[in-house]
């Protein structure tokens, strides 16, 4: 042994598991570096990977606690072991580069997945609108700026390949189907994603399915007639049309340093890498990851560097505060201040998705616009294109609780539904439409996470005003506080733990209906 596992073997108290933990870190290094060049198209050499995945899976198999720390340290590892880290990496390849005319009934779990996203992906990235090909971000935004109906339907039309490429001919051999039987299988065998993360939340399916259909009903109140589809996107973009001539797409990621610069949390500081331009084969949804994981002084972790893809062509409302988002998780990753095995994302992905949203919608605020725009647009007009969006997701959450709940029902009737009841759009079961999302099948129930993510975020943000402050005023500080209440713990404590002792009682919905009964003048 060497001398430096000796110390480590010390520093943890005499047991075995701060070598294997130390070598468990620079694994997780290596997968994150692997996983950054993948998403850029390039190849990584998986022999370090390899060798040093099998040092540590044996060190895992002989390793024993003396602390329940350290046993839960150990099972973290393992699990995460198991299911993120396999034993070879896989090779970069492009998005999309997969034939989507096969027969997918004879897929598992996985292998439908991956193919339906894959081909969600190609035809996302190459949406045809009259002589252009765009992709589905892009005709989203205008979508939304598109003052004449004719050209919203046409925009909204367009998007047709994108849902045939997961829901097929919308009959009962669709691969999205197919994918709910599979679903279906797991939630009987007690794997269901939506009843997990809910657990980790603390919140029942039952106490949490009637919140989301609550924030429906408060917004179907202040909604005046029924709109058809492609309106819908139009209704929430007032704001937008009011904001997004002084947000354009060269100004976006300044105005997004500038405003976590305020709160001290400079993205050059915390060695946030952004990757937002358009190219071949790139993931049609933006996301943030670890790209990098260094031991600070002491034994305590952090993100070396993090990771943020997206891709805009176009600047606007919308795109800003996706990338606040997307900043929002990176400047939590930067904050993770824990040992090595529990250095990852807290164990409740809604959780996380509500953080980064904490700081990023209170670009819907008077206040915030005036500051960081230089122009503010109408409060109600702001509050709409705040909840617009947050009431698809919603209403994507319910559709997914209904159709874990359901496998053989038909999409198309479960979103018409949905979408007629609480958002007032016209029925059209005859179209996809609700198939527009990669999540829902890159990952079954992750639209839950941004659903129930509203009510943990508007909880949240009504916490901070009171213990600290608006977002919007300069406070340099603002980011350490967060960071030490709500970022640092990573996987060292339950997410139900840190939240209920942050809010001081469990999580409830108090705040988000609130916030949505302005829409209605109440």
């Amino acid at each position: 042994m060497s001398a430096r596992a000796v110390v480590l073997l010390l520093l943890a108290g005499g047991t075995a598991v701060a070598p294997v933990e130390d070598d468990f870190g620079a694994l997780r290094s290596l997968k994150d570096q692997a996983d950054v060049a993948a998403e850029r198209g390039q190849a990584a050499d998986g022999r370090a990977f390899e060798t040093l995945r099998a040092k540590v899976a044996a060190g895992l198999a002989s390793a024993a606690a003396s602390t329940p720390d350290d046993q839960r340290a150990l099972d973290a590892m393992r699990r995460a072991l198991e299911n993120d880290l396999p034993p070879r990496l896989s090779k970069a390849t492009e998005i999309g580069a997969t034939s989507c005319e096969v027969d997918v009934a004879p897929m598992a779990w996985d292998a439908l997945r991956e193919h339906l996203y894959a081909c969600f992906g190609a035809a996302a990235r190459s949406i045809r609108v009259g002589g252009e090909t765009l992709d589905r971000l892009t005709v989203l935004g205008r979508l939304a700026d598109a003052d004449d109906p004719a050209e919203r339907r046409r925009l909204f039309l367009a998007l047709e390949p994108v849902w045939r490429s997961v829901d097929g001919d919308a009959g009962p051999r669709s691969p999205y189907r197919h994918l709910m039987r599979l679903l279906g299988a797991r939630v009987r065998e007690g794997r269901s994603p939506v009843g997990a993360e809910l657990a980790a939340l603390g919140a029942p399916s039952e106490q949490v399915e009637s919140w989301l259909v609550s924030m429906l009903e408060t917004w179907r109140a202040a909604q005046p007639a029924d709109i058809e589809p492609w309106d819908f996107w139009h209704l929430g973009a007032e704001a937008s049309r009011e904001l997004d001539a002084r947000i354009p797409r060269e100004r976006l990621e300044a105005i997004n340093a500038e405003y976590f610069r305020s709160l001290g949390a400079d993205p050059d500081r915390l060695r946030l890498r952004y990757d937002l331009l358009p190219r071949p084969g790139k993931t049609p949804v933006a996301y943030t990851t670890f790209a990098s994981r260094v031991r600070d002084e002491g034994r305590t972790w952090r993100a070396g560097e993090v990771a943020i893809f997206a891709t805009y062509r176009d600047g606007g409302l919308g795109n800003l505060v996706e990338l606040l988002h997307e900043t929002g998780h990176g400047i939590h990753v930067a904050a993770i201040r824990t040992r090595a095995a529990f250095a990852d994302w807290p164990d409740s992905t809604t959780f996380t998705e509500a953080l980064a949203d904490v700081p990023a919608l209170e670009a819907y605020e008077p206040e915030w616009q005036r500051r960081f725009l230089g122009v503010e647009a109408p409060p109600a007009a702001s509050l709409r294109a705040k909840y617009a969006p947050v009431m698809l997701d919603v209403a994507w959450g319910l559709f997914e609780m209904r159709m874990a709940r359901d496998p053989e029902a038909d999409p198309n009737a479960a979103w018409t539904d949905i979408t007629h009841r609480y958002l007032r759009i016209r029925p059209h079961p005859e179209w996809s439409w609700w198939a527009v999302r990669g999540q829902l099948v890159h990952s079954p129930g992750y639209m839950v996470h941004y659903a129930v993510g509203a009510i943990v975020a508007a909880d949240v943000r009504a916490r901070c005003r009171e213990q600290r402050g608006p977002f919007a005023k300069p406070d340099p500080g603002y980011y350490d506080w967060l960071a030490a209440r709500l970022f640092r713990y990573g996987l060292e404590r339950p997410t139900r733990d840190v939240l209920a002792e942050f809010l001081g009682r469990p999580l409830r919905s108090d705040a988000v209906l609130a916030d949505l009964a302005r829409l209605g003048g109440r």
